[in-house]
C-alpha cells in the first residue's frame, strides 16, 4: 500500500479525477505513467466511490486518507491484487517491502 500511493499522488496530480480515463501515450517508465496505470488496474473505469476519492484525493493532495482507503478496500476485496500491484512497481519498492 505505502509503495503504491507516491504514484498514484503523481498521477492523480497530473491528471486529477481524470487519471482513470488517461489514454495518452506517456514514457513508459515514468512515475506519472507508472500511477495512471496502478490507478487503472485497481480501479479499471472506476465506480462513483473510487472516481470520488480520485477528486477528493486531486483536490486535496497532502491528505490521501480516501484514496489509502479506497485502495486498501480493493486489495481487501481481491487478494491477488496487491501482487499484481507490487509487480508493476520498480524493483527497488518490491524489495523494501522484504
Amino acid at each position: 500500500m505505502d509503495d503504491v500511493m507516491p504514484y498514484a499522488a503523481v498521477a492523480i496530480g497530473a491528471y486529477g479525477g481524470s487519471v482513470l480515463a488517461k489514454t495518452t501515450e506517456l514514457a513508459a517508465g515514468s512515475d506519472v505513467a507508472r500511477g495512471t496505470r496502478v490507478l487503472q488496474r485497481i480501479f479499471g473505469r472506476g465506480d462513483a466511490a473510487s472516481r470520488q476519492a480520485i477528486e477528493r484525493a486531486a483536490g486535496r493532495p497532502g491528505d490521501p486518507a480516501e484514496l489509502r482507503a479506497a485502495v486498501a478496500e480493493a486489495f481487501a476485496a481481491d487478494p491477488r491484487l496487491a501482487g499484481e500491484i507490487a509487480a508493476m512497481l520498480p524493483a527497488r519498492a518490491a524489495e523494501l517491502r522484504g
